[in-house]
């Protein structure tokens, strides 16, 4: 299997707002930019986007080491989304769980890879978490810039 690193982050202008996702995937000395974004959209929202958008490019089973700054991505996939299967995408309180779609998703795209979760402090220096982070809020002011309130339009641009 292919041993592959990939990073992401999310980033919302208001939440809801204008938001963007932006995945730095590496494969040895290859790097592949993925961006896109949504005009009417939150936080996790997007940082769930940057992490399935990333996994659903990979052409075969690989090994990766995803990280992100998002507990919430991190604790969803690796701790609590088992409870929500198993209680049918209710939380511990019983209430639905939010963005039961994108985590349906995730789950789809982990199953063929063997995935470690790492989390990293953001905004603390790592500098591909840094770059990830201008790649996914440059992809949120885009929007906010154009003025686009549409819900559903998006983005999945290759930058590199």
């Amino acid at each position: 299997m292919k041993q592959v690193e990939i990073h992401t982050d999310g980033a919302c202008l208001g939440n809801p707002g204008p938001g963007g996702w932006a995945a730095l995937l590496r494969y040895r000395a290859q790097e592949r930019e993925l961006v896109g974004g949504e005009p009417l959209t939150t936080n996790n929202r997007m940082e769930l986007m940057a992490a399935i958008q990333a996994l659903e490019t990979l052409t075969a089973p690989c090994r990766v080491t995803l990280h992100t700054d998002s507990q919430y991505v991190r604790k969803g996939i690796t701790e609590w989304l088992p409870n929500w299967v198993r209680r049918n995408w209710r939380t511990a309180g019983g209430a639905a769980v939010k963005n039961q779609d994108l985590w349906e998703r995730l789950q789809a795209a982990c199953v063929r890879h063997r995935i470690d979760w790492r989390w990293v402090r953001g905004h603390s220096g790592d500098p591909d978490n840094e770059r990830v982070d201008v790649l996914a809020r440059t992809q949120a002011e885009l929007l906010k810039a154009r003025g686009a309130t549409a819900p559903g339009l998006h983005g999945g641009a290759t930058v590199s």
